[in-house]
């Protein structure tokens, strides 16, 4: 019973946990505390190999964050469009919410590559950022002093980038081994000026790898994906963010052959300085810690394969990065496992 529900888990969810690769503009680091990873999108199963066919994806992810000192200051230097020489007040905090939805489908190719499992996946997303700026808003270069007391707020409900992905799978047993490759198409609605947006401004290039442990006697499983970022120069603000460093891991166990529980977390690192920023923010390099219960369910919609499944982080030990919870709603329908038939024995006469 634990292998059946083993092998639905790979077709339901695996492809979703771990093919988008998608982000919310209020939430995450480098330029302005933003950053093209999102830390926790994959999880468990990640380097499983799935159905082979089309697949598709949705998530609905809610994140509600805040920031002081350093990383609030970064989101006014942005929109007030200030010489990177100014001397920029810190005392200042930023909280941010963001409601996305993100739709990515997925094709798996039949025809093995280089003896593993390849697929393909182009990734969006549709949704609503918010964010606000409180405190004493004030830049100086030498004797020009800007001010603006009180709060600046912005929302902006529109679309974002497209995330092509690549990956490739091998299996051997218990152990399953995930080669991925994956960027940002900057064509999402962006502006320099806005306190809240749903694009980057700029492109990236991500490359890693993941590994699996699947046990069909015992129903336990683990997963860790790793991998670096490296972002483009911002052609609207001649800000480049510094390479990013991200590990996303998840460990489950089935309750039955439909439901499973575990737990989620995820850890990000800037590895080297960002360029553009100003002088006060120093390196501007941002770190983050996040875990979380996760559930899932598995269930058949006519011919084809369904998962349902929750996730949440509480973040901790942040810098230069907002920082709060978010929660993930995953619903993924793929083509069905094909049945194993068994020979039937015919009595041949001469």
């Amino acid at each position: 019973m634990v292998s059946i529900a083993l092998k639905k888990l790979r077709i339901g969810c695996a492809i979703t946990l771990a093919a988008l690769v998608l982000y919310p503009d209020v939430s995450h680091a480098d330029e302005s505390g933003i950053s093209f990873w999102l830390p926790g999108q994959e999880g468990s199963l990640a380097a499983t190999p799935t159905t082979p066919g089309w697949s598709i994806g949705a998530i609905y992810y809610h994140t509600n964050v805040n920031a002081t000192g350093a990383a609030a200051a970064a989101r006014e230097f942005q929109v007030g469009r200030f010489s990177p020489t100014v001397n920029i007040n810190l005392n200042v905090s930023l909280s941010g919410q963001g409601d996305l939805a993100f739709v990515a489908p997925t094709y798996t190719f039949a025809t093995p590559l280089f003896g593993g499992q390849a697929s393909m996946t182009l990734a969006g997303i549709y949704g609503r950022s918010a964010a606000r700026i409180a405190g004493t808003l004030t830049a100086a270069a030498g004797p020009i002093v800007t001010t603006r007391s009180g709060f600046l707020e912005d929302a902006l409900t529109s679309y974002g980038d497209l995330y092509p992905t690549f990956k490739l799978k091998w299996n051997s047993g218990v152990n399953n081994y995930m080669f991925y490759a994956t960027g940002d198409i900057p064509v999402g609605d962006y502006n320099p000026s806005r306190l809240a947006n749903i694009g980057t401004g700029h492109g990236a290039i991500d490359l890693g790898g993941g590994y699996t442990y699947l046990n069909p006697a015992t129903g336990d499983e683990f997963s860790g994906v790793a991998g670096f970022t490296y972002n483009f120069k911002n052609p609207d603000t001649q800000y480049q963010s510094g390479i990013d460093f991200h590990f996303d891991w998840g460990v489950s166990h089935f309750m039955s052959k439909q439901v499973f529980v575990g737990f989620v977390g995820y850890a990000y690192q800037q590895i080297t300085d960002d360029f553009g920023q100003p002088a006060v923010l120093g390196g501007f390099r941002s770190r983050i810690f996040g875990i979380g219960p996760q559930l899932g369910y598995i269930f058949p919609i006519g011919d084809n394969q369904a998962f349902l499944g929750v996730k949440g982080y509480g973040e901790l030990d942040a810098a230069n990065r907002p920082s709060g919870w978010n929660t993930w709603l995953t619903f993924s329908i793929s083509e069905a496992a094909p049945k194993t038939v068994t020979p039937t024995r015919h009595l041949v006469t001469k």
